[in-house]
């Protein structure tokens, strides 16, 4: 669980820095199958969930992420159907995928019940993406749940936590693997794929899979204030589609349901700090 610096203060911690959040009151504290939960509500940062002590997310700032998972992949591709998110269990990325009114089916597998049940309680404001009829629930494995769809989806988005516990096994090749054959021809993949600051062997093992198995794939970077750094990103890859420069954008109405995603962000986030290039390239060599 979070570390509390006195009853009022929870911090996360990490590599030798972290964050630490003013909290009014605990709402919950369980240990599931798989994991301990927690929800606080805070101070400022409206409801917070916290997963094995590392902060998911928070009311204030969610949108960010939500927002960047679901809409880079799916305005990269020219013509989403099907769709499927690995964890999320919030309903976060649920919530902008529902925005695409030309997405047909959205397969949604988290391994936990328990943050899918407790998201509901406390997240309405993440959680109403179950809402949609177009949802389907599957409480499974995702690295197991993409062998039993082959060549099926338009675009997958893993919205995972980190590479412990059970968010392990969606940092391996063999998942990655079977990402791909579970792709519809011209398909693509979002996966959280961790902060530049403190995770770049993370964000390159997982762009090396990418470029092994996929037509190009590339690391966006985007803001969310609550993450240990302030930074969070995700590795795309696609089997076509260039996700870097978009054909298509959200029209006026949609954006006037955004807070973060515009075209322009989308083709930003991929410009990446000249240290970052630096890293990468001599693991090009």
């Amino acid at each position: 669980m979070g570390n509390f610096l006195n009853q009022n203060w929870l911090a996360e911690t990490n590599e030798g820095f972290g964050i630490a959040v003013k909290i009014r009151k605990k709402l919950e504290h369980i240990k599931s199958d798989f994991q301990e939960i927690e929800v606080y509500d805070t101070v400022n940062l409206g409801k917070m969930l916290v997963l094995d002590g590392v902060i998911q997310l928070t009311e204030f700032d969610e949108f960010g992420y939500q927002e960047m998972m679901a809409h880079v992949p799916l305005f990269s591709h020219p013509d989403p159907k099907k769709v499927l998110v690995i964890g999320g269990g919030d309903g976060g990325v649920l919530r902008e995928i529902a925005k695409h009114d030309g997405v047909e089916s959205i397969d949604i597998c988290e391994i936990d019940a328990m943050v899918i049940e407790l998201s509901k309680k406390y997240l309405n404001s993440l959680s109403c993406g179950y809402d949609d009829p177009r949802v389907k629930v599957h409480v499974a494995d995702g690295s197991e749940f993409v062998k039993e769809r082959q060549q099926f989806y338009d675009v997958i988005i893993v919205d995972s936590s980190d590479p412990i516990g059970p968010g392990e096994s969606l940092f391996n090749e063999t998942f990655y693997r079977g990402m791909r054959n579970a792709l519809a021809p011209q398909g693509l993949i979002a996966s959280q794929s961790e902060s530049i600051f403190l995770h770049m062997s993370t964000i390159k093992h997982l762009l090396a899979i990418s470029s092994k198995l996929f037509n190009d794939s590339g690391y966006g970077m985007f803001q969310v204030p609550t993450y240990p750094t302030g930074t969070i990103g995700c590795c795309v890859a696609t089997l076509g589609p260039d996700f870097r420069n978009p054909l298509r954008r959200p029209d006026e109405t949609m954006l006037n349901k955004l807070k973060y995603y515009t075209h322009e962000i989308h083709k930003s986030c991929f410009a990446l700090p000249n240290f970052v290039l630096k890293i990468l390239q001599q693991q090009d060599k």
